[in-house]
């Protein structure tokens, strides 16, 4: 999370931008958006040249061409204002719009970032205002990795909002819990169907980084898999598509599979059973028609709420023994119509459902104050259930009002997470505690309720009070002596 300095000139940045007219949120983070990719290419350029000139080689695979050495960051961000302005327009721009082309005629190439920037568009409005961006971004040191997904993820909280089928940004360390929950590995196929900015796909990729880099790095063809075979995300956005391509590309991977679907309306038999790993926070509050909605998700559930839809759909794109950590509403887990009931049953019996998070309403505001919980299950189609772990989350490390004020003293995940990953011993654990184990048959009988409360157990503490006699002597007393002092100061007053 960024604080202090870095946040002032990310607001100036943000301000400066606002003042010269482009006044869209969307807008303004895609136009930095892009500039910050700009900036990175040119990073990655000097790296090369570096490379080279310590092995005396050539470049390999350099970004820039010899005949483009004046589209570099480096350079053209000392240009005057106005040649600054038409160099960006008329050349870089363009530049980037086709990047990883690699000589396709028809402009697809094999980037699905190049796919995504056909349609993007230059609106910076004045060459005061690109110059001005320019420079106050050029005076932020982005060479730490985690500075620069702070930055982002900074930016990206500015446009976060509710949508009209409740769409909206889940938090960082929200996200981060829910991949260190599931520890994703270099064999993992990743897939978030709603992707929107690609939030999970960037913390899984971080995650494998940091816990893999070895193996990733090792060869040729790990690297490749990493960078085009691990990560898939859909959205129906198309501006979410960029932001969310690009999101992925300053966070260090290269060509990931970001693309548009509808994910609910189109049954792709391609993707079926073709993923390891589902995180996701899909879109909740929504209803669809039956016209609209794949047939095979309707025999799986029949209903029109998204996220029942949505938790059939992971069903159906899990492979066997693939697992998912997902955030839903409240309403899934206690929900009595038969769909809710149908899809409760389906994950208990038929697969095995690992744990429920139950977190505080707070989570999601300022943007959305709707209950939500962490559902952590896998595919199994055999059933395995044989307890559940429930977690009642109190804290996030953040005041549960809408200002959402860091208080890091108060958090609950790293004792979560701990338990966690060792949950196999929680089963000597009382219901009255945060966290505990449930037998399957108790859920069985209980309807398949996941809410946490139908199974903690609240200790109530007696409380002893005075014996009316008591207390009215007491308030006659009182009277005696409020008495006593009016006659007294009635004394005084004659």
């Amino acid at each position: 999370m960024i604080t202090g300095e870095l946040k002032s000139k990310v607001d100036k940045i943000w301000d400066t931008m606002w003042s010269g007219g482009v006044s869209n949120p969307l807008s303004v983070i895609e136009q930095l958006t892009y500039l910050l990719f700009i900036k990175r290419l040119d990073e990655i350029h000097t790296r090369q040249e570096n490379k080279a000139q310590r092995f005396s080689k050539p470049i390999e695979n350099p970004v820039f061409g010899p005949d483009q050495d004046h589209l570099r960051w480096s350079r053209f961000k000392d240009f005057a204002p106005e040649d600054m302005f038409n160099t960006v327009r008329d050349q870089v721009f363009p530049f980037i719009k086709t990047l990883g082309n690699k000589g396709e005629e028809d402009g697809e190439g094999g980037s699905t970032y190049t796919h995504h920037m056909k349609d993007a568009l230059f609106m910076m409005p004045t060459p005061r205002v690109l110059a001005n961006v320019v420079d106050q971004l050029d005076s932020i040191d982005m060479s730490d990795a985690d500075t620069k997904g702070d930055l982002y993820e900074y930016m990206l909280g500015k446009i976060a909002s509710a949508g009209q089928n409740g769409q909206f940004r889940t938090p960082r360390h929200i996200i981060k819990l829910m991949v260190d929950m599931t520890a994703p590995t270099p064999k993992d196929v990743i897939c978030d169907p709603a992707c929107g900015t690609a939030g999970f796909l960037v913390a899984a990729s971080e995650y494998i980084q940091q816990h893999h880099s070895e193996t990733i790095y090792k060869n040729d063809e790990a690297r490749r898999r990493f960078n085009e075979g691990t990560f898939h995300g859909y959205d129906f956005d198309s501006t979410m598509l960029r932001i969310g391509s690009m999101n992925m590309l300053l966070h260090g991977v290269e060509n990931p599979d970001i693309s548009y679907k509808d994910s609910l309306a189109q049954a792709d038999d391609l993707d079926e059973e073709k993923y390891s790993l589902i995180l996701a926070n899909p879109p909740f509050a929504g209803s669809l028609d039956y016209e609209s909605t794949a047939k095979d998700l309707l025999q799986t559930v029949k209903t029109k709420k998204t996220e029942l839809l949505f938790l059939a759909l992971f069903l159906r794109l899990l492979q066997t023994g693939g697992r998912a950590a997902v955030i839903v509403p409240d309403g899934v887990l206690f929900g009595s119509s038969k769909a809710h009931k149908s899809l409760r049953k389906m994950l208990v019996e038929e697969q095995k459902l690992d744990g429920v998070i139950s977190m505080p309403s707070g989570v999601f505001k300022p943007y959305a104050g709707v209950s939500t919980a962490i559902l952590l299950f896998t595919k199994t189609n055999s059933g395995g259930t044989d307890n559940v772990w429930f977690y009642k989350m109190e804290a996030d490390g953040f005041s549960l009002d809408d200002k959402r004020t860091p208080q890091p003293d108060k958090s609950d995940l790293p004792d979560l997470l701990a338990r966690w990953q060792n949950r196999e011993n929680e089963g000597e654990r009382k219901r009255t505690e945060q966290s505990f184990l449930v037998p399957r048959e108790e859920i069985a009988g209980n309807d398949y309720d996941l809410s946490i409360n139908r199974y903690k157990e609240v200790e109530y503490e007696a409380v002893e009070y005075e014996s009316p006699q008591v207390i009215l002597e007491r308030l006659a007393k009182l009277e005696e002596e409020i008495s006593e002092g009016r006659k007294a100061l009635e004394a005084m007053l004659r």
